[in-house]
């Protein structure tokens, strides 16, 4: 039996986890301070020092300081260092805090000896209590992880990268019987009963070996194959699939799946739920042929999911008639590989990381997911959803008062990527103006008829559609939803306003083509609306179903978009000029240049948008001109 100490809550936490623990004598933390121990390694006596940042709910409550390479330590001893009266409450003399130096372990690249004590400058830092102080040592902890190569003061493992490392310095310290294993939570999490959550260890566990080299290998391949967004998450999907270990995938209560092979174990709610899709591909199968749970039997499993076998003997074993086991293995193979899996960045840890391991262990390579989605949580208001709080609404409440497109739309322009979405009724209301507009908008258009003469403005408005095609096309093939959505609402409209202004009498062949353009960008973000506004313009059938606007390049025309944004330009110019000199003229003269410039600037500007130019050859042309 060893003798530790530790606080009242690691003592209870190390209790639940298998250790035999029986509490000597419990005593405040105060009491050690000013004393000295006995350091494992080399055997040196330091001092016991206070510390407001240590949380005796977390792991022992007992901290060994690194003051050159954590900030919090750093930044505790300095606060002392400072205050000498707190030192003096304790019995300590000043001088024992002066003289503690901080010992570089870590060479990190883009910072000097103290990693540590740059960011807290660096971030300016104020003491243990500033906020930043998290920031700061999130900073260097990753940057240590990931560039961080140890000194020659650190021995046999001097050279080692600390991602390389690390689990290797653990493992020779347990065999050396300074260190032990404890697990606790990143942070604090709390039951719905208010009771704070701990780690237990359950006898005869089962677990999913995660920590496998060769199924880790398979896991990065995965990663490396697929398609992720944002592009900025596969660094993290990479991270957190090194950072997993040995999984506990079975409980004892609860709802659940029942463990095959242990059935008084329950399936572990996140182990459970990473290649459900599959299932989803066959379902309507099961209950359309109302096929019994019994009849599912190994076979059939591996029949449609790995191929496996003969479908006429998996008949004769599960009972299922060959017929139908060949059609759930069309549907199946029709569905997969999964295209696109998209859930919260919260849960790129566990559960879209389980689905990747899962899937590269009973899956050939051609079946595992090609791309995989990681987007933001939901705010209301600027403030997290909470129901003890009352802040948080339903979609069926904002459905009923808004429509499904508004708040489809409006949850679009919200955010994309991985940035929290934020839910604003002020937002909502705009967007339900802005179709309304637009409904409007299209129903002018298709009660017009006839043509007119193709004018520059009309190529203009065709060239600028082209342009916004190609972007909205661009941006929704990366889900970047709100970019897709800012450019089909309002891009688009400017276009159509500023056409307005500069053409008289509208060309209502070319507003057709436009506004049919338009409603198919549209449909994805409000396809109810669009639905209805695609029949208004005389199509026939879905708009969903329609085939989606292709970029034509025959219709860009450079020289007019030139043409418009030089007149946007003088325009602007001129309004700027009378707010600055607050004139209020009657008439305005614009001087032009000579036509040959004119001819040699739009040859130019048509050169440059087939290639770059060479101005040796661009004077060449012109001169022939």
């Amino acid at each position: 039996g060893e003798k530790w100490i530790i606080s009242k809550s690691a003592a209870f936490k190390l209790s639940e986890q298998l250790k035999k623990v029986r509490v000597l004598r419990e005593f405040k933390g105060r009491e050690l301070i000013g004393k000295y121990f006995k350091e494992p390694i080399n055997g040196r006596e330091l001092p016991i020092l206070p510390g407001w940042f240590v949380d005796p709910e977390s792991a022992t409550g007992v901290v060994y300081s690194v003051p050159a390479h954590a900030p919090a330590d750093w930044i505790a001893l300095k606060d002392l260092m400072d205050k000498p009266e707190i030192l003096s409450e304790f019995g300590i003399p000043p001088e024992v805090v002066r003289e503690i130096k901080p010992i570089s372990l870590i060479s990190v690249e883009g910072f000097g000896e103290y990693p540590a004590i740059e960011v807290i400058e660096q971030l300016n830092v104020k003491d243990q209590f500033d906020p930043k102080l998290e920031e700061a040592t999130s900073i260097v902890y990753r940057k240590e992880f990931h560039t961080g190569v140890l000194k020659p003061i650190c021995g046999k493992y001097a050279g080692k990268t600390v991602r390389d490392v690390k689990a290797q310095i653990i493992e020779d310290f347990k065999r050396a019987n300074i260190a032990d294993s404890m697990y606790d939570l990143p942070q604090r999490v709390v039951c719905r009963c208010t009771t704070r959550c701990i780690v237990k260890i359950l006898e005869d566990q089962w677990f999913l070996k995660y920590s496998d080299p060769e199924w880790k290998r398979l896991a990065h391949e995965a990663v490396d194959a697929a398609k992720i967004f944002p592009e900025s998450a596969r660094v993290y999907f990479h991270d957190k699939i090194d950072w997993l270990r040995d999984w506990a995938c079975a409980r004892k209560t609860g709802l659940g799946t029942p463990l095959p092979w242990s059935p008084d174990w329950i399936v572990e709610t996140l182990s459970d739920s990473t290649i459900y899709m599959a299932f989803y591909t066959i379902v309507k199968h099961i209950r359309r042929y109302d096929i019994k749970p019994e009849q599912l039997v190994r076979e059939v499993f591996d029949y449609i999911f790995l191929g496996k076998g003969d479908h006429d003997n998996v008949s004769r074993l599960s009972g299922i008639p060959p017929n139908i086991l060949r059609e759930m293995r069309e549907e199946f193979l029709y569905w997969y590989p999964v295209d696109l899996r998209v859930s919260a960045k919260e849960l790129v840890p566990n559960h879209l990381s389980f689905f990747i391991f899962q899937h590269v262990a009973l899956f050939p390579r051609e079946l595992w997911p090609r791309a995989i989605g990681v987007n933001g949580v939901l705010t209301i208001e600027g403030q997290k959803m909470s129901k003890s709080k009352g802040n948080f609404l339903t979609l069926r409440d904002v459905v009923d008062r808004f429509g499904a497109d508004v708040v489809r739309l409006t949850l679009a322009l919200a955010a994309e990527e991985m940035d929290d979405p934020d839910w604003r009724e002020e937002n909502a209301r705009s967007v339900d103006a802005r179709l309304r507009s637009l409904y409007a908008f299209i129903n002018q258009v298709s009660g017009m008829s006839g043509e007119d003469s193709i004018k520059s403005i009309d190529r203009w408005l065709l060239s600028m559609l082209q342009s916004r095609i190609r972007a909205v096309t661009e941006a929704i093939e990366n889900l970047k939803t709100r970019t897709a959505a800012e450019i089909a609402l309002y891009e688009v409209w400017n276009d159509i306003r500023w056409y307005l202004r500069r053409r008289e009498s509208p060309n209502p062949k070319i507003l057709r083509e436009v506004a049919n353009v338009w409603v198919r960008l549209l449909a994805p973000f409000t396809p109810f609306l669009c639905e209805e506004l695609w029949s208004m313009l005389g199509n026939e059938g879905f708009v969903s179903m329609a085939e989606w606007p292709k970029y034509d390049e025959s219709k860009v025309d450079v020289r007019a978009e030139e043409v418009e944004e030089f007149i946007r330009g003088v325009i602007d110019d001129t309004w700027s000029i009378i707010r600055v000199t607050r004139a209020s003229p009657k008439t305005i003269y614009y001087y032009v240049s000579a036509g040959w410039k004119w001819k040699a600037f739009i040859k130019l500007l048509e050169m440059s948008s087939v290639k770059k130019v060479d101005m040796r050859e661009a004077m060449r042309t012109l001169m022939e001109d």
